[in-house]
């Protein structure tokens, strides 16, 4: 199917129910950062007719508060330029090590990486992501506020926005929703009738904040990305995007007490000698998930992509390359769905089973130590963390699950002296995240196992409140 641009140039459209111009076409995507570009390149580069809304100005477009850091071993989609994507925008790749700070001393983790990562410049990422999206056939339309989802039948036809003064409507086979967390299409779609998972509150996501801070001289740490844990569950960072360019951010988890982001970031500036004199070129915030992916992210005509289906790692926020992927894989199974006249819940399904049985798994796992540690205080967290084995910490955050020989079970016993009690719980959650792991690859293949499935996970889930004593998430 080849793009109509005759949708936005004459004047013999069709009319929206306000009255304003009506676009029609296969796909409509809300929302234009990495999920929503990696969706409309998918699609589009399938021949769809796509059209892609995105709030923000041209100018402003791609602007996003993000910890801006990928690991070295995350991949893209390759329906885009990529070597362009990392020339402009991959600033730092030279990513070799993470280092975990002790708040309470000078005691420091230094995690080696097995592949170096990067540290992008965020906005310049966001412009050439988009750059290349409009190249594969996308049509853009920025400054355009989407207000009300449209649902006919009980499928989602499309969504009504208001660009340019005027509300118009945007209707197509499928609507994807990438328009990030806490997504107010959510809000206006009626999923009563679908599996589409609803089970979402404020008190699964956290408040972020970051600056873009120049200082005079290259740190020690610039081949790092520097972690230092705060009160209400959350963390600093430092992420160098070149040797005197750093991201310097927090948040906090938004079912604890609410923090001061900016001045508790400003406190910790000043007391770091390499930030004296220092100069803030950006500031912004943002809500990101910290939850397990949504259960289902299909309803009828209509997908949920990256932050808006929680496709983010709950306990460091990294979101880019999830995003990415789920994006590839929710446009290939609408380009299938649309070939076949068929855009129902069942024949989307396909792309809940590959998220799951994928990231979707680690995620969940992961979201079992944010749970367990919702129920500590900070200082006995930090205690414990910095008594476990940098690999072994390394992969219960990032994969779910870790494992460690004798001696270094040994040596951890002996220097969380004093907390056994809460690693003995943190031994029994790591038990659990694998059992979890296993349950999400059984992730069913079709519509009909979905209660079971998720019955059966939400026993695993009961154990680990019992064993945490932490309040339910879900």
């Amino acid at each position: 199917m080849k793009r109509n641009m005759a949708a936005d140039t004459t004047d013999s459209d069709a009319r929206g129910a306000s009255g304003g111009r009506a676009w029609t076409g296969d796909v409509v995507i809300v929302g234009g950062g990495t999920a929503g570009a990696f969706a409309g390149a998918t699609a589009a580069g399938e021949g769809l007719d796509v059209v892609l809304v995105e709030r923000k100005s041209e100018e402003e477009a791609g602007h996003i508060a993000c910890g801006d850091a990928i690991k070295g071993k995350s991949t893209f989609p390759d329906v885009i330029d990529l070597d362009y994507l990392k020339e402009e925008s991959f600033t730092n790749r030279n990513i070799r090590r993470a280092v975990f700070e002790n708040p309470r001393d000078d005691e420091t983790i230094d995690i080696p990486f097995d592949e170096a990562g990067a540290v992008i410049d965020r906005k310049r990422y966001g412009e050439v992501i988009l750059e290349e999206t409009e190249r594969t056939g996308v049509d853009i339309h920025y400054d355009t506020v989407v207000q009300d989802v449209i649902q006919e039948d009980g499928r989602v036809r499309g969504v009504r926005a208001k660009r340019n003064g005027r509300v118009r409507e945007y209707r197509a086979e499928m609507t994807v929703d990438a328009a990030g967390a806490l997504s107010i299409l959510q809000d206006k779609a009626d999923f009563s009738s679908a599996t589409f998972d609803t089970n979402v509150s404020y008190q699964q996501f956290c408040s972020a904040y970051r600056e873009i801070v120049e200082i005079d001289e290259e740190p020690d740490w610039s081949d790092a990305i520097v972690f230092k844990p705060t009160e209400e569950l959350g963390y600093l960072w430092y992420f160098p995007r070149t040797g005197t360019e750093i991201n310097a951010g927090l948040g906090f988890q938004m079912n604890k007490e609410p923090m001061q982001l900016v001045e508790v970031l400003k406190e910790d500036l000043r007391t770091r000698a390499e930030f004296a004199g220092a100069t803030v070129k950006d500031k912004l915030g943002a809500a990101l998930p910290t939850r397990r992916p949504y259960d289902s992210a299909v309803a009828p005509g209509f997908v949920a992509i990256g932050d808006a289906a929680g496709h983010v790692n709950p306990t460091t926020g990294g979101g880019i390359p999830g995003a990415a992927k789920s994006a590839h894989w929710a446009a290939k199974i609408a380009v299938d769905a649309i070939a076949d006249g068929d855009v129902s819940e069942a024949n989307l399904w396909e792309y809940n089973r590959q998220v799951m049985t994928d990231f979707g798994k680690r995620f969940a796992a992961v979201d079992l130590y944010n749970i367990w540690g919702s129920a500590h205080d900070v200082d006995e967290l930090v205690d414990i963390v910095t008594a476990v084995p940098g690999q072994q910490l390394v992969d219960a955050v990032s994969k779910g699950s870790s494992e460690m020989g004798l001696g270094l079970k040994l040596k951890t016993l002996i220097k969380t002296f004093g907390h056994w009690d809460a690693l003995y719980e943190m031994y029994k959650v790591n038990k659990r995240a694998t059992t979890l792991k296993d349950h999400y690859d059984r992730y069913p293949t079709d519509p009909g196992s979905f209660d079971a499935w998720r019955d059966a996970r939400d026993d695993i889930m009961d154990e680990v409140y019992a064993i945490s004593g932490a309040d339910p998430k879900y």
